[in-house]
């Protein structure tokens, strides 16, 4: 039964099908997924959760066993084969210098798989309150981890309840391009539409998925602002670089065909013409320019992380950083303070010369 299922899904409703008849595992998994959707989940989160829970599936198959048989202890063996999977150009002996390890899923796939367990047996025990939820959970899952609570922002930090069935990811600072970098990538977008992406990204934090939201009547030119949607449907305004403003503006006038659509980038041309572009679209714009460029940290996010920085070298204070990034907690924020080199070097220069004047510590 396993191999025959799929994710089917047309952008916005995503499921699992299955070329025999459907099984009640299935059908819990269909009635979660469409729960999210409900609940305003966006579709990339809701298609990521269907994969998830795809490969859960037939693990499960695999190991002939149904939802209702599940415990803590096929828990944990699932969770022994995610960390010990082989992929596709994988071997025992050969550790990559990226991810650390020869084989198994990064530790975040593997959370986020385990994210979208929990959340189907959650939302089974909802249903059905005598249903036992298998995923360990308690006052350990509470607790903040060794060092969260010390530092400065320690007194921002919150416990985070979460299960206790997960695996230690490493924490890393956001990587930014340097000047050369940024002035390779830009100088190798020759259209208006995707130097206005790429500026979009870089002096406004846009994410992706926000670029390719923005509408014609998102964007304000004369003013200088635009309508973000970002995560969770949430809306902020953002200022618009004068040379972006002025992109979009040339990029309206002269590039943009003519389309129904009322999103603001569009595809130029090809047989999908004047559609809105797509996140695969996206991606291969910038793999294409990365390769050109010869900047291979050149992703979308990167120059996002890029603004970021930018905005905590220039001292701006904590809370304008989390409003212009749309970030949900202001821990994120904090990270690109940390990141800055011009402030901690300031930091240390400073610490330096106190030590060194008279009366300083011995």
């Amino acid at each position: 039964m396993g191999n025959t299922l799929r994710v089917t899904g047309n952008g916005e409703c995503w499921r699992i099908d299955d070329d025999e008849p459907t099984t009640a595992d299935v059908l819990l998994c269909n009635d979660y997924l469409a729960y999210l959707a409900d609940r305003r989940y966006s579709p990339a989160s809701v298609r990521a959760y269907a994969f998830d829970l795809l490969h859960f599936v037939r693990w499960l198959s695999s190991e002939d066993l149904m939802l209702s048989a599940v415990n803590a202890d096929a828990l944990l063996r699932y969770l022994a084969s995610c960390r010990s999977m082989r992929h596709k150009g994988q071997h025992d002996n050969v550790i990559s210098i990226e991810s650390r390890r020869a084989l198994g899923l990064s530790p975040a796939t593997i959370n986020r798989r385990l994210a979208a367990i929990s959340g189907l047996f959650s939302f089974r025990q909802m249903r059905d309150p005598d249903a036992v939820n298998p995923v360990p959970r308690g006052p350990a899952a509470r607790r903040s981890a060794k060092g969260e609570r010390s530092g400065l922002l320690g007194h921002l930090t919150r416990p985070q309840s979460r299960s206790r069935l997960r695996v230690r990811e490493p924490r890393r600072l956001p990587r930014g391009l340097d000047r050369a970098e940024t002035t390779a990538l830009l100088s190798s977008f020759l259209r208006d539409r995707d130097r206005a992406i790429a500026g979009l990204m870089l002096f406004s934090g846009l994410r992706s998925a926000e670029v390719l939201a923005l509408s014609v009547a998102d964007v304000d030119i004369g003013r200088g602002w635009a309508r973000v949607v970002g995560k969770g449907n949430k809306e902020r305004r953002v200022p618009l670089d004068p040379e972006v403003a002025g992109l979009i503006q040339s990029y309206l006038l002269a590039e943009r065909p003519e389309t129904t659509s009322t999103a603001l980038f569009v595809v130029g041309k090809g047989p999908h013409r004047g559609q809105p572009l797509t996140p695969a679209g996206l991606r291969r714009l910038f793999r294409y320019h990365r390769e050109i460029a010869g900047v291979s940290a050149g992703h979308p996010h990167a120059l996002r992380h890029s603004f970021g920085t930018a905005l905590a070298e220039a001292g701006c204070d904590l809370a304008v950083i989390q409003a212009l990034m749309g970030h949900d907690h202001v821990d994120s924020s904090a990270a690109y303070i940390h990141l800055a080199p011009i402030h901690l070097r300031a930091a240390y220069d400073a610490a330096r010369e106190r030590q060194r004047s008279p009366g300083g510590p011995d």
